[in-house]
C-alpha cells in the first residue's frame, strides 16, 4: 500500500507538472485584447522588441517554477511517511537524546535538512533564472547566505509552533487545533511587530531616507493622509536586485514605510511620490489589520479542518504512513502537506481580497497625488524592471497574482486621466 500511494503521488506530480507547462507554453493567451493596443497599457508603447521577447520567455518560466514548487513539497512530506523515513528520524532523536525537547528539536533539525535539499534544485534554479535575466544581480553565495538565514528562522519558529502544538494535542485530543490557534493570535502580533527591527535587518541594512527633500516630500504627504510618519527607511537592495518596490511593514510602533534604493535610483521624485501616497493607502484604509484578522479567520478554519483531516487519512492510510494518532511527531510531515495543501487551496481567495485592496490603493493614490502621467510611467517602469507581463494567463493571475496585473492598472489610470480631461473640458 506505501508503494502505491508513492508511486501515484509522484505520477500525479508529473502529470500536474506536464499539465501546467503545456498550459503556460502553449495554450495560455497572453496577447493584448484588440481594445489595448495602441494604449499606454500596451507593452509594445514602452518595451522594445527584445524586452518584449524577454519579459514573455521569463514570465513563463518563472510561472512554471511557481506552480512546480509548493506541490513538490506536498510530495516530499509523502515520501518522507511512505517511505518510513519520519519513524527512522524519530529513532535518530531518540538515540540522540533524552529530553522531549531536544528529541523534537533534532526530528525537526533532520526533517528540515532533508526539506532543504529537496526544493534546493528548484530554488536554484529560480536564482539562476532571475540572474540569467538581469533580474538578479546578487552573488551565489550572497544568496545562499540569505538561503541559510532564512532556514534557520523557519527552524526557530518552527521548533516553537510544533513543541507547543504537539504538546497541546497530547493534552487535548479534540480541541488542541482550538487552542493552537488563541496561542497563534498574540505569536502572530508577536512576530509581525519584531519583523522590521529584528528579523528584515538579517537580510539587509536600512537606514532614514538619505534624499531629505524627498523625504520632507514624503512627510508632507503623510501629513496630508493624517498618518503619523516621523521617518521613511530606505535598503539597499540594488547589489541584490533591478528590480523597484516600496513597502508597508509592521505594526504599532514598529510600522515603518520602506522604499528600495533600486526605485530611488530609477524612478523620479513624482513618481515615487505616486507609489508613497499608494503605500499610505494601507495604512489609511487599514489593509494591515484587515489583513491580519484575515489571516486570523482563515488559520482558525485551517487548524479546525486540518484535526478532522488528520483522522480521517490515519484511520485510512495509518498502517501505510506508520502513524496510529496525531499527537506522534512522526505525524508532522502529514500536518505540514495538509497546510500547505489548504493555503494554496485558499490562495485564490486571499489574492482576490488582496487585489481589491491594491486597486483601492491606486485610486486613493491618483486621487492624493493627481498625476496619472507619472503613476502610468511608475507601472511601465516597474514593468520593465521586473519583466513582467502586462496581461498573464488567467490561472496565474488567479493563483499568484496580489496585485491587479499592469492591464489592470494602467487602463484605470487611463480612465481616470481621460475622465479629469473630460471634466476640465466642461467647465
Amino acid at each position: 500500500m506505501a508503494r502505491k500511494i508513492g508511486f501515484y503521488t509522484v505520477i500525479g506530480y508529473v502529470v500536474y507538472g506536464l499539465f501546467f507547462y503545456w498550459y503556460l507554453f502553449y495554450f495560455a493567451n497572453t496577447s493584448l485584447p484588440f481594445e489595448y493596443q495602441g494604449t499606454q497599457a500596451d507593452p509594445e508603447a514602452f518595451l522594445n522588441g527584445r524586452e518584449l521577447m524577454l519579459s514573455e520567455e521569463y514570465s513563463k518560466i518563472r510561472n512554471l517554477l511557481f506552480f512546480l514548487s509548493t506541490p513538490l513539497e506536498w510530495v516530499f512530506y509523502v515520501l518522507v511517511l511512505v517511505t518510513g523515513l519520519s519513524s527512522a528520524m524519530k529513532k535518530w532523536a531518540g538515540k540522540s537524546a533524552r529530553a522531549k525537547a531536544l528529541q523534537t528539536a533534532i526530528y525537526l533539525l533532520w526533517l528540515s535538512v532533508f526539506a532543504f535539499a529537496a526544493t534546493f534544485p528548484l530554488s536554484f534554479i529560480s536564482y539562476s533564472l532571475s540572474k540569467s535575466y538581469n533580474i538578479s544581480t546578487q552573488t551565489f553565495s550572497s544568496w545562499m547566505k540569505d538561503e541559510l538565514i532564512d532556514f534557520w528562522i523557519n527552524y526557530g519558529t518552527m521548533f516553537i509552533l510544533v513543541s507547543v502544538l504537539y504538546w497541546l494535542m497530547k493534552k487535548s485530543t479534540k480541541r488542541w487545533w482550538l487552542y493552537a490557534w488563541l496561542l497563534s493570535v498574540p505569536f502572530t502580533l508577536f512576530m509581525m511587530f519584531l519583523q522590521p527591527v529584528v528579523i528584515d535587518p538579517l537580510y539587509n541594512d536600512f537606514y532614514p531616507l538619505k534624499n531629505k527633500e524627498l523625504e520632507g516630500k514624503i512627510l508632507q504627504l503623510a501629513g496630508e493622509a493624517h498618518i503619523p510618519a516621523e521617518h521613511v527607511f530606505e535598503v539597499n537592495m540594488a547589489e541584490k536586485t533591478n528590480s523597484l518596490n516600496a513597502y508597508v511593514t509592521g505594526i504599532g510602533s514598529n510600522s515603518r514605510i520602506v522604499l528600495w534604493d533600486t526605485t530611488l535610483n530609477r524612478l523620479s521624485d513624482d513618481q515615487i511620490l505616486f507609489i508613497m501616497a499608494h503605500e499610505m493607502a494601507h495604512y489609511v484604509e487599514k489593509h494591515i489589520y484587515i489583513g491580519i484578522a484575515g489571516y486570523l479567520v482563515l488559520s482558525l478554519i485551517g487548524l479546525y479542518l486540518i484535526s478532522k483531516l488528520m483522522k480521517l487519512v490515519i484511520a485510512r492510510w495509518g498502517r501505510a504512513f506508520k502513524l496510529q494518532e496525531v499527537s506522534d511527531i512522526r505525524s508532522l510531515p502529514l500536518f505540514l502537506a495538509l497546510l500547505s495543501i489548504l493555503l494554496f487551496a485558499a490562495s485564490p481567495v486571499t489574492n482576490l481580497v488582496s487585489r481589491y485592496q491594491e486597486m483601492r490603493a491606486d485610486r486613493y493614490a491618483i486621487e492624493m497625488t493627481d498625476d496619472p502621467e507619472a503613476a502610468i510611467g511608475t507601472f511601465q517602469e516597474l514593468t520593465k524592471a521586473g519583466l513582467s507581463q502586462v496581461k498573464p494567463p488567467l490561472l496565474v493571475k488567479i493563483f499568484r497574482y496580489g496585485h491587479p496585473t499592469m492591464l489592470e492598472r494602467i487602463s484605470m489610470l487611463e480612465e481616470y486621466e481621460m475622465k479629469n480631461r473630460t471634466g476640465s473640458g466642461s467647465e
